[in-house]
This record gives structure tokens, sequence and C-alpha cells, in this order.
């Protein structure tokens, strides 16, 4: 942390960005996604602008809840919106300045917490829409809804996380930098062996053009150099072309990007005429919604879904009764 100084003793615009360039380095340390840095960097830079440019280390509890409480009352942010910049804050102080704001309280005006029951398909509505979609988007929607995995957890499978003989399907890293084991649906491995089998080739091809690198995370490309050529890193869905990484430069083949299945799936939902808004996520909840419905344990759904506590799982039988299964009868039933 020698260098640490330069970054937090001017309050130049020039210095700032400095500070910027620190934090990021300290995201990369701890392994943050992209996705996470980008956005914690985006929040920190307009806590700067809000304040009018001054440095962090001058500013504490009074600045951050002026910030947060202008999200909340004059740009109207969604809470989980505000708990993401505010978490960005307490990263920049914790980390990057070396400030604790432990003993301090946040008073902040806070975004209203929105209590949505999600949207769930009917087992009939989800075959009309995996029906209407083909190839490679149909093979990762079926994924997602024959598994319960997220999107993103879908886009970074690698080849060896997915196992045929013990039909299981290994997440790592998941939400909360955690690993679990969740099914992987019998009805599709003959289509998945199939697709593996035509991304080998394209991976031995990249190799002979001299490419065929992945991306490592935590500096595994360092401890075994040879590991990101190696079959089993690569990527279960591939992009089309060789992209550049943005933090190391390096030329490699891409997972394939969340957009194109999410218009994919958008659109097999139209065609399907689904009067429902459907996601890739909704894919998920159906999974967990008729999980339930079919008698499995809700500990069961919790550990295959990743929710750190059992009341996050509990969502799905509000789902139940909103559908009208399982209802309470009247007495005055007779």
């Amino acid at each position: 942390m020698g260098n640490k100084g330069e970054y937090v003793k001017d309050n130049s615009v020039h210095k700032q960005k400095k500070l910027l360039d620190f934090a990021r380095d300290v995201l990369r340390r701890k392994h943050y996604s992209i996705r996470t840095e980008e956005a914690y960097i985006g929040w920190i830079l307009r806590y700067i602008l809000f304040h009018n440019k001054r440095h962090p280390k001058d500013m504490r509890t009074g600045e951050i809840e002026a910030f947060l409480t202008h999200l909340a009352v004059d740009k109207n942010v969604s809470a989980s919106t505000q708990n993401q910049a505010f978490n960005a804050i307490l990263f920049l102080y914790r980390y990057v300045l070396n400030i604790s704001l432990e003993d301090a309280k946040i008073n902040a005006v806070r975004a209203r917490k929105k209590r949505n029951i999600p949207v769930v398909l009917t087992k009939d509505e989800v075959k009309r829409m995996l029906s209407a979609m083909s190839g490679v988007h149909q093979l990762m929607a079926k994924l997602i809804y024959g598994s319960g995995i997220r999107l993103m957890e879908c886009l970074r499978l690698r080849v060896h996380d997915i196992d045929f003989e013990m039909d299981e399907i290994t997440i790592r890293d998941g939400k909360g930098f955690k690993d679990r084991i969740t099914v992987l649906p019998e009805p599709i491995k003959p289509a998945l062996r199939e697709h593996l089998e035509r991304i080998k080739i394209i991976h031995e091809n990249d190799l002979a053009n001299g490419y065929g690198l992945v991306y490592l995370p935590y500096a595994l490309a360092r401890k075994y150099p040879n590991a990101e050529k190696e079959w089993g890193w690569q990527y279960v869905f591939p992009s089309k072309g060789i992209s550049q990484d943005p933090r190391s430069d390096a030329k490699r083949r891409h997972h394939v990007h969340e957009t194109a299945l999410q218009k994919a799936v958008k659109q097999a939902a139209r065609n399907a005429k689904l009067v429902k808004k459907a996601t890739c996520h909704t894919l998920r909840h159906s999974f967990a919604t008729h999980l339930l419905m079919d008698g499995v344990d809700i500990r069961v759904i919790q550990e295959l879904l990743g929710h750190k506590d059992v009341s996050t799982t509990m969502i799905y039988t509000h789902v139940l009764r909103e559908q009208g299964v399982k209802k309470v009868k009247s007495p005055l039933d007779f």
C-alpha cells in the first residue's frame, strides 16, 4: 500500500483519475467481475462529481447521506440501485482509502424496496416458448429452465463444469462468490454433447491459427501456463469471433454476449404469443416454482438456486398461492 498516498493527497482532476485507477486495481485484486468493476467505478465517479470534484478523503457520513438521498429523492432510483451505489462507496472508503466507516451511521433517505411476485410461466407456456427457439439459443434456454441457473452463470460455464456421468453442473463463483451443484437435465444431454463436439473443432482451429486462449480467473494463467489453452477450460457457449480483452488486451474467444440470448428469448415469447413478460430469469423462476409444485423440498430448491437464505426461496410459495395452487379452503366450503 506504499503507493497509495500519491492517489489520495491531491484534489486535482488528474489525481481523481489516479484514484479511479487505483480503485480499479483493488477491484481486480479482489477478483470482482468486470461488470461490478464498471458499476463501482461509475458510482465512485458520480459521488465525486456530485460533490463538485471534492476528494473522498475529505468527505464522510454527511456527504454519503446527501448523495444517497439525492439518488432516492431526485433520481427516484430503485432500492437495488441505491444499494449498489452505497456498496461502491463503502468499497471506496474501506479498501481504497483505508478509512473505516463501521462506527458511522448512514441516515440517508432509502429508496423504497418493491416486493414483486416473480413472473412464472406454466409448463405449457415454457414448452411453447422453447419450441419457438432453435439452435444454440434453444439449448441455452433449456439449460436455464432445466437447471435453474442464472443467465450469466449459463454464459460462463466451462466445459469441465458439465458432468454427463453424474448428471450435474457445477456453478463456480456464482452470486456471492460461492460454488454450487445443480442438475443436468437428461433430455438435453444429446444436443449438448453434439454442441461440444462442434465447439471443440472451433477450439482446435483457433489453436492452429495461434489463438485458442481463454480468460482464466484468479491469476490461474500464471500458475498454470498451459491451462488457458486446455479444452476443459473453454467456454461451453463461446462467441463467434475473437475479441480483445479490455483488461489485458489479449485476443481471446470470450463467451457469447448476454443480449443475444435475451433477444432470442424475447422473440420466442412473442412468437409463442405469450401474454406474460418472459425473460431468461423468468425461466429460472419457473424452474423453482415447478419443482415446488412437484413436491421438491424447498431446502433442496434453495441449494439448487444458490440462495444464501431460504427466505429468498420462499417467494415461490407466494407464487403458488397467486396461481391458485394449494389454496386454503374456507370453512364455509361444504
